[in-house]
């Protein structure tokens, strides 16, 4: 069989990181050395760790060059991220995907990729644009573009987690997970508080529990079949990501996001955000991320920055500079009900790991 080899994506830690950026870089770079041993042990020939700084390159055009550089057979290519849930079976999956002899490709979810195996790696790749945005890109690319059949293993939720902020590293924490670092105990007390909070409403048969954003309908399945409570779901802008890699495929979306949450604060501002909430359930998780998207738009580079975005999962208020998302935080944090903003993790496959369950 062609030998396959495994390429770790590490941003390196840029100097002088705030401590909760420097957090997420040390807790990536571990997570890329586990993620090392584990795919030489699922039969891997070579597992390439490449830490580079956390520049505007593309993602695209970073691929292309370490794939004319390394020279793959098979590839398989992931963030030091991404499925830190993964088992020895789903890491064999990938390598064998890999290994085939006609180009093809597996993914974890072909709409929100994080690891992808690709057989004949270098003619399936060949046109790789160098202006494609992001991993999460590729597998459309390759489907739609390069005529690669691509296939994605959805079904196994536990491969959709990844590590993007440092609330996904207290929702881990339990897990199958390798050991990762964590936020100081002080950082991490409004989240642990919170999160028993969610876990006792999930329980009560007479609550009622809100989660609101890009959750999907294997995630409700699972709260419908696992808790006590009712749910209250607004799903919104699954996909968020789409817009940007529908435009670099040439298929834009034809309308900017919008958030039925984000309309109900847009009259009274982000400070409502805790009676809304309280209105309308006992307990939430609430996907922020698309609240900025309702107000800023798609485009990451227009929202507060990433320690802001990461004080405010955390739900330290007083460590967000941008105004709007500081009372947005102030709201959750004083809010009547348990309230806890995150991304995509924690209104997706994390929403298991939250109310205490299994991934």
């Amino acid at each position: 069989m062609p030998p396959v080899t495994v390429l770790v994506l590490a941003p390196a830690r840029e100097p002088g990181a705030s401590p909760l950026a420097g957090l997420l870089a040390d807790a990536r770079a571990a997570l890329a050395e586990h993620h090392r041993a584990a795919f030489v042990a699922a039969g891997a020939d070579r597992v390439v760790v490449r830490t580079e700084p956390p520049d505007d390159t593309p993602y695209g055009a970073r691929l292309a060059r370490l794939v004319a550089e390394l020279q793959p057979a098979g590839l398989v290519v992931l963030g030091a991220g991404a499925i830190p849930l993964a088992t020895a079976a789903d890491r064999r999956a990938f390598v064998d995907a890999a290994s085939g002899a006609e180009p093809g490709a597996l993914v974890n979810h072909r709409a929100s990729a994080d690891v992808i195996a690709i057989a004949c790696a270098q003619p399936a790749l060949a046109g790789l644009p160098p202006s494609l945005a992001s991993d999460n890109a590729l597998p459309r690319w390759l489907a739609e573009v390069a005529g690669v059949p691509c296939r994605d293993l959805r079904t196994r939720r536990g491969l959709a987690m990844d590590v993007d902020t440092p609330l996904d590293l207290l929702l881990l924490e339990g897990s199958s997970a390798p050991p990762l670092p964590l936020p100081s105990e002080a950082d991490a007390a409004p989240v642990r508080a919170r999160l028993e909070g969610l876990r006792a409403v999930s329980r009560d048969a007479g609550a009622e529990l809100l989660v609101a954003g890009r959750t999907s309908s294997a995630d409700l399945r699972w709260l419908e079949g696992s808790t006590r409570s009712r749910t209250r779901a607004l799903i919104e802008e699954r996909g968020l990501k789409s817009a940007a890699i529908g435009a670099t495929l040439g298929r834009a979306n034809r309308r900017p996001p919008r958030s039925v949450l984000g309309w109900l604060m847009d009259g009274d501002g982000p400070g409502a955000l805790g009676r809304i909430v309280a209105r309308l359930s006992d307990g939430a998780l609430v996907d922020s991320r698309v609240l900025l998207a309702h107000r800023l738009g798609a485009d990451e580079r227009a929202w507060p920055p990433a320690d802001d975005r990461f004080a405010s999962d955390l739900l330290l208020p007083e460590r967000v500079g941008d105004p709007w998302l500081a009372e947005l935080t102030r709201s959750a944090l004083e809010a009547p009900v348990p309230v806890l903003l995150g991304g995509h993790g924690l209104v997706g496959p994390g929403v298991r790991l939250a109310l205490g369950g299994p991934p």
